[in-house]
This record gives C-alpha cells, sequence and structure tokens, in this order.
C-alpha cells in the first residue's frame, strides 16, 4: 500500500511530476496482483465458488514484469522533477518501454504452466510457440541491464546537481541503500541456515525477522520519493544518513562483542568446571553496557571524520576561533579572523562585514557586493 499511497500523494500535490504517477500505477499493479493470486487459490480451493479463477491467475503471473521495470527503469530515470536528464537518454527510455512491453507479452503467451497455482496449464499460452519461451529468455537479461542504466542516469545527475537536487537524490540513494544491504544479508543467512534447518530450537524467530525487515525495507523507497518530490524536512537527510551510518556500525559491532564474550567466557567455564555458567550472559551484558557511550563517541568521530569531513573541519575551525576569540582585543585583527573563517567554513560567494558606528551609520570593514554575512 507504501507505493499508492504515496503515489496518490505525490499525484495530488503535483499532477505535472510523472514520477507520482508511476508510484500510483506500480503500486496498484502489485495491490492487483496480490487480489488476483488470492482469488485464484479461493477459487481453485473451493470449485465453483468464483468465476475464471484460472484466467485471474493467469493474467497475475506475467504483471510482474511491468511493476518491476515501471519501478526500476522509469522512477529512476525521471527521478526527481519528472523529466529525463538530457535527449540522450531517450533511447533508454524507449528501450525499456520495448523490453517491458515484449516481456510482459512473452511470458503470458509463451507455453508453460503457471508458478502461482500448483503447476496448471497457462490459460493464455500459444502451445507449441516454444519460440515464445526463447524470446522471454532472451529478454530476461535486457531488463536489469536497464535498471542498472536508470540507475547509472541517476548517479550522473547526482554528480552535475547541486543543493535541493542533489538532496533529493540522497533520499532515494539512502533508501536503496537500506534495501540492497537487508537484502544481500538475507541472501547470506540463508545460504548459511538453509529453509529447512528454520525448525531448529533458537534460529526461527529472528530468521523470521529478518525477512520481515527486507519486507518492510521496500517501503522506504516509496517513503523516499515522497519526501524528496514534496520536498518534506528534505534537508534531514544527512542527519539520517550520519545516524544511521553510526548506530548502524555501533550495533553490528556489540552484536560481536556480545555473542564472542558469551561464547568465549562459554567455552572457558566449561573447561574450568565441565559446566556452562549464566555468569558468561551477565558480564558480556555489562561489558555492552560499559563499551556503549565510548565505543558510540568513537565511531561518531570516524563517521565524521572519513565521510563529513567538511562539516568536521568546520566543527574544528569554529571551536578554534572561539578559543581566539576569548583574547583577541584588535577589531581589525578579529574582522579579518571572522571573514576568514566564514570562507573557510561556509565558503560563500563573497563575504562583507558590516559594523554599526555609535552614531548609527553602518560601516563596512570588509568590502564585497556579490554575498554579505552581516552582524
Amino acid at each position: 500500500m507504501a507505493f499508492p499511497l504515496v503515489g496518490a500523494l505525490i499525484a495530488s500535490k503535483r499532477p505535472e511530476n510523472a514520477v507520482g504517477w508511476l508510484c500510483l500505477v506500480v503500486g496498484l499493479i502489485w495491490t492487483l496482483i496480490g487480489v488476483l493470486e488470492y482469488y485464484s487459490y479461493y477459487g481453485a480451493a473451493t470449485p465453483g465458488s468464483v468465476p475464471f479463477p484460472v484466467a485471474m491467475a493467469g493474467i497475475s503471473d506475467w504483471m510482474w514484469v511491468p511493476a518491476m521495470g515501471l519501478l526500476g527503469t522509469y522512477v529512476l530515470l525521471l527521478f526527481p522533477d519528472g523529466r529525463l536528464p538530457s535527449r540522450r537518454w531517450r533511447p533508454l527510455a524507449w528501450l525499456s518501454g520495448a523490453v517491458i512491453l515484449l516481456l510482459s507479452v512473452c511470458v503470458m503467451l509463451a507455453p508453460g504452466r503457471l508458478g502461482n497455482l500448483a503447476g496448471v496449464r497457462k490459460p493464455f499460452a500459444l502451445e507449441g510457440a516454444d519460440w515464445l519461451v526463447g524470446g522471454a529468455y532472451a529478454l530476461l537479461p535486457l531488463l536489469p541491464l536497464c535498471m542498472l542504466a536508470s540507475a547509472l542516469s541517476l548517479v550522473m545527475r547526482y554528480r552535475r546537481s547541486g543543493g535541493e537536487q542533489r538532496q533529493q537524490i540522497k533520499w532515494m540513494a539512502f533508501a536503496a541503500s537500506v534495501v540492497v544491504v537487508l537484502y544481500a544479508i538475507a541472501m547470506l543467512v540463508s545460504f548459511v541456515f538453509p529453509e529447512e534447518s528454520w525448525t531448529t530450537a533458537g534460529t526461527v524467530w529472528w530468521l523470521n525477522l529478518l525477512t520481515y525487515a527486507v519486507l518492510l525495507s521496500f517501503t522506504l523507497v516509496p517513503i523516499a520519493v515522497g519526501v524528496a518530490v514534496l520536498k518534506y524536512r528534505l534537508y534531514d537527510i544527512d542527519v539520517l544518513i550520519n545516524r544511521t551510518l553510526v548506530y548502524g556500525s555501533l550495533t553490528a559491532m556489540l552484536a560481536l562483542i556480545y555473542v564472542g564474550g558469551v561464547v568465549g567466557l562459554q567455552a572457558f567455564f566449561r573447561a574450568v568446571t565441565g559446566q556452562e555458567s549464566t555468569l558468561a550472559v551477565v558480564a558480556s551484558t555489562l561489558a555492552i553496557a560499559a563499551l556503549f557511550n565510548p565505543l558510540r563517541q568513537r565511531v561518531q568521530g570516524f563517521v565524521d571524520r572519513r565521510f563529513y569531513r567538511s562539516k568536521y573541519d568546520a566543527a574544528k575551525t569554529l571551536a578554534a576561533f572561539n578559543a581566539r576569540l576569548r583574547d583577541e582585543t584588535q577589531l581589525d585583527t578579529l574582522v579579518h579572523d571572522l571573514a576568514g573563517v566564514v570562507r573557510e567554513t561556509i565558503q560563500p560567494t563573497h563575504v562583507s562585514l558590516w559594523l554599526r558606528s555609535p552614531e548609527g551609520r553602518a560601516n563596512e570593514k570588509v568590502s564585497g557586493t556579490t554575498e554579505k554575512v552581516r552582524s
């Protein structure tokens, strides 16, 4: 429901922006897929209860193609203003549309069995037209290639953009990064813990929790699109990315310390006393509580130095200027230092400092005409 709701909100507030209409269409397609699948399940389980259950399953069997295609290509190509980055991207837009259309037709008409209705034959398939199966396999790799090219257009748009548009693209990149990271973790865990091993005690709850986290992470994409297009608290994304980097890294480190402490201490107690002890859990928990604040400060400092160097340097520059300010008595030296600090931290086009004289007139100490910082 996140996609159609956000799409409807954007379309009502920014009807000229095609991104909102695309999100609305994608959300309605996914909703229709779910409705048709459960409709067909019910019709297969209770024959005669509803009409055409196999036909409904046949429709939902190929609708994933336009849903994924529109989301992975056109939303990225047109984000955030609803227009292509330039005319050079028109061939990609036409190619993506052709791939989505042809792949949908091939998947719908290719002979075979339905994957969502216990292997029933496809109701709309052209029996004997095996070339459609080959066409579907030939077109299938082109869809992710078009998605990658669309993502590349967004990267290039980001590199050429500035100010507000750069912040908009940051929201999309942040949401996509969270989805990709969680999905990669889930895939890695699925190889380490196959689904048949989920019945073992102690693994089911956190594996299910990870699965739900991956599914819920997909809602971040339409939410990020809505925030970026509607420009709601747009510049909070830098704070959000900073906190995500800090607390994500901190959580992973504390989890490793906790698990390592419990496993190591339990092995020590087994070697010494021949049995396990709850003291290992207590000691690991106390260690986590003691390490939280110092570790958080170190991680925050590392993230600021590595990813927010300009802001980190600006904070150090302002702190140093504040220390000098208490001892400086010469006005000309102070004005010169203040102008230098402003240039180094804010990096404006031009700096002017105006001081009010006792007679009420404003005297300009550092001349300038383009951009002024007033005091």
